[in-house]
């Protein structure tokens, strides 16, 4: 028997969807009570701010990243490197998809500039966290810098992202995991 989704779990869905696809700020929260369906009570009785919903989202969406980092781990188990190349096409099947919409940690950032906001911090330590585990499968895979390593995947990708959104008819996501690839390779053949 399936579980019924709570009113929470709803409105986390429904605030995750929309926050990505349309943005956090442009996104109200009687917009997600009505879309989810809860009393209003409800809502803040799970969610005292806007804030701690943002904040919630962050969350789940590093969650989301962690579970791709954990599968490319469990495919390939012996091999970092391939866990490497499993992230990428992973990352580049996102990108495909028409809804894409750049990577959530950075639209957070953009939209809350103000280094001490909570959307600002959580985006910005969920980001980190995510790419330390990254940062680990290179760790793991015994290359000679794999904080370098991590990081020009990190840079990127982060390019292809802002690409592959920004010019959605003219993006080659082939081109992306070329750089990708030879960056892989040359780091796991020193």
């Amino acid at each position: 028997m399936e579980k019924k989704e709570s009113a929470k779990e709803r409105i986390l869905r429904v605030a995750s969807n929309l926050f990505y696809k349309e943005g956090v700020r442009a996104v109200g929260i009687d917009r997600i009570i009505e879309e989810s369906g809860v009393a209003k009570a409800s809502f803040y009785r799970n969610f005292p701010t806007k804030d701690s919903l943002i904040v919630a989202y962050l969350e789940i969406r590093h969650g989301k990243r962690a579970d791709s980092i954990a599968e490319a781990k469990r495919r390939h188990p012996n091999s970092p490197k391939d866990q490497f190349y499993s992230l990428l096409e992973d990352l580049v099947e996102r990108m495909k998809d028409p809804g894409f919409r750049g990577c959530p940690f950075m639209n957070a950032v953009v939209e809350f500039p103000d280094l001490e906001h909570p959307g600002h911090r959580s985006a910005v330590d969920n980001r980190h966290r995510t790419w330390d585990m990254v940062e680990e499968i290179a760790r793991e895979g015994k290359v000679q810098n794999p904080v370098e390593l991590a990081a020009q995947i990190r840079i990127l990708s982060d390019g292809a992202m802002m690409s592959a959104y920004i010019d959605k008819d003219s993006f080659h996501p082939d081109y992306f995991l070329s750089a990708a690839r030879r960056l892989i390779e040359d780091h796991f053949s020193r």
